[in-house]
């Protein structure tokens, strides 16, 4: 297989999202149109931060879908329950999802 073909096909799949082995990752790696499961938000999220978020939906057993990045990357838009939410990275990198889509 010539080599321009090898690197399309990679760039089409994309990198990976970074797991750990039970198959969690952190809800700023979810690419737009892949969904996730709400695990827990992370410990070293500022306290009134994490009752924020989790005021907004980002819930344990919520189930969040990405849905559009801005042009350059942040913020993030987010459907949880009914409705978008955007957020910057570092208040996604904060929660940890397992991938459901």
């Amino acid at each position: 297989m010539p080599m321009v073909s090898v690197q399309l096909g990679a760039r089409r799949s994309g990198p990976s999202v970074p797991t750990d082995s039970a198959g969690v990752a952190r809800l700023a790696d979810l690419r737009p149109g892949m969904s996730g499961e709400v695990i827990d938000i992370d410990e070293s999220v500022e306290p009134s931060t994490a009752r924020r978020l989790f005021d907004l939906g980002f819930a344990p057993g919520a189930e969040v879908t990405v849905l559009r990045k801005a042009p350059l990357g942040d913020p993030v838009v987010f459907q949880v329950v009914d409705y978008e939410v955007a957020l910057r990275k570092a208040q996604s990198a904060g929660i940890r999802v397992r991938r459901t889509a």
